[in-house]
């Protein structure tokens, strides 16, 4: 029990770190998959072709040396350079671009932006998602171990962490693919559409009920004001797709951005001018009522469901018809500029309303969690454009999980090279399972390791381990091409 209680004590009032941070650490996931293309592209200029050795290893291996190790190092051990490892993937980016691209006649940019392209999915929006599982994944065992810095965690009451930004990612990159945001809901009844989109939550709910059954059970320690005594992220998802889904049986998707503002602003007016506040942060009382007991969890609903909208309207507009590069830079610096109108927003919230709160996910919270969210993906999709050129200048073949150009042969488009290998769309294949498999291997590890004992050596093996068992599990169910989902 004391062990417990030391936990708790461990992840609770804490207070963050800086906006400059948070926008400095998202920029390593992009980076690190620039620079995992730009080595296969070195290899297939060395070799001629992708393929390699022992493809079914050295892929993953490749993957997860190139994008998961850096991201658990800097989130780790090197969280207090964080800047110079920005600096020095940037570095190794440019060395290899330019190694890359030296001796090759350089083609004029006008033909390149004018090169069409051609995808089944939009490359950089998946990736994005894959990592936003990969952060969580790691975020969600890393801060038992003191070797995750503390600002990085969620905050207590007030402040902006690493995790609390990767809670309202979480959500908002859910939106980017919804049925909505994807148009698959024009055709049949409104009716019919809100009863599969009710009927497909129930894993969600399943999901939270046994999370909630097994920390009863086990005794594992919980940090009761993220949520409630009772609610956990499970039940917020399935509760934001079902409200979700019965706005958008009334109104159009494509007034998304309109609810956005109109869900996150009633409920900071209506946080201003009643005692809600004050209820959510001071009330003592948990066991009265459900209500009581859950507060945070209840009431935060409602900043998710604007987060949501607004990863909607986001996802309408990368999924329109684009053919060309220069079509995509367009799409990419408006996205970039949306996000710095929505930081220059968030300014002001902060300075005319409160700071942000994810305990109570307040509009300081739902424009901080957009703004950084298409700052992540825009970084995506740079270093995605960044990819295609490389490519092109030695007319590689394509690329796993990247955008491939329109001159490639249709007869060669049965499947990109390595794409039956790739990490991204293991995950990419079993996303909830893979946040699944995270939860329980957390839950084991915190069972059997005493994390707040742990040296820093020890505590990155143990991440890195689960992150292996964890990708690996991934690799091995795409590899016999299994989707874990029934519903």
């Amino acid at each position: 029990m004391f062990q417990r209680e030391q936990k708790e004590a461990f992840v609770s009032n804490l207070n963050g770190t800086s906006l400059q941070e948070v926008a400095l650490g998202s920029l390593i996931a992009p980076l690190c998959f620039l620079n995992r293309g730009l080595v296969m592209i070195l290899y297939y200029q060395a070799q001629g072709t992708l393929v390699f050795p022992l493809p079914q290893v050295s892929h993953l291996l490749l993957d997860f040396s190139l994008l998961v190790l850096p991201v658990v190092l800097s989130s780790t051990v090197l969280s207090s350079v964080l800047h110079h490892v920005t600096v020095g993937l940037v570095a190794v980016s440019a060395g290899l671009c330019c190694y890359i691209n030296s001796g090759h006649q350089q083609n004029p940019p006008g033909p390149f932006l004018q090169s069409r392209v051609r995808f089944q999915q939009v490359p950089f929006v998946t990736v994005s998602r894959v990592f936003v599982n990969v952060i969580t994944a790691i975020s969600i065992l890393a801060v038992d171990f003191p070797v995750f810095p503390r600002r990085y965690a969620k905050t207590e009451t007030y402040g902006t962490g690493i995790m609390d930004f990767g809670v309202g990612a979480y959500v908002f990159a859910n939106a980017l693919v919804c049925p909505e945001a994807r148009k698959r809901n024009d055709a049949g009844s409104k009716t019919e559409n809100l009863r599969k989109q009710l009927t497909s939550v129930w894993p969600l709910v399943v999901l939270g009920f046994l999370r909630l059954v097994s920390i009863r059970m086990t005794g594992y320690p919980e940090h009761v004001t993220e949520y409630g005594l009772h609610w956990n992220f499970f039940f917020t998802l399935a509760i934001v797709r079902v409200a979700a889904s019965l706005v958008f049986a009334v109104f159009p998707a494509g007034c998304s951005w309109v609810l956005a503002i109109l869900i996150s602003g009633f409920y900071q007016f209506v946080l201003e001018s009643s005692g809600l506040k004050a209820f959510i942060f001071h009330s003592t009382d948990r066991h009265s009522s459900f209500l009581h007991a859950n507060r945070e969890g209840v009431f935060s609903v409602l900043g998710y469901v604007a987060i949501y909208m607004a990863g909607v309207q986001v996802g309408l507009y990368l999924m329109q018809p684009r053919m060309r590069v220069i079509d995509w830079l367009r799409a990419i610096f408006r996205l970039l500029l949306g996000s710095f109108v929505l930081y220059v927003a968030l300014y002001l919230c902060q300075t005319l309303l409160e700071p942000v709160s994810r305990r109570l996910a307040n509009l300081p919270f739902c424009v901080w969690s957009v703004a950084q969210s298409l700052l992540f993906i825009s970084s995506l999709g740079v270093a995605d454009v960044v990819l295609l050129f490389s490519r092109r200048m030695l007319d590689c073949q394509s690329l796993p999980s990247s955008w491939n150009l329109s001159k490639t042969p249709m007869a060669s488009e049965k499947k990109p090279v390595g794409t039956e290998h790739c990490l991204v769309r293991a995950i990419s294949r079993n996303q909830l399972l893979f946040f699944l498999v995270a939860n329980v291997l957390t839950g084991l590890t915190n069972s059997t390791v005493d994390t707040l004992t742990c040296s820093s050596a020890f505590s990155v093996c143990v991440l890195f381990t689960y992150m292996f068992t964890n990708c690996f599990v991934m690799h091995v169910l795409h590899l016999c091409r299994i989707t874990v989902k029934f519903w």
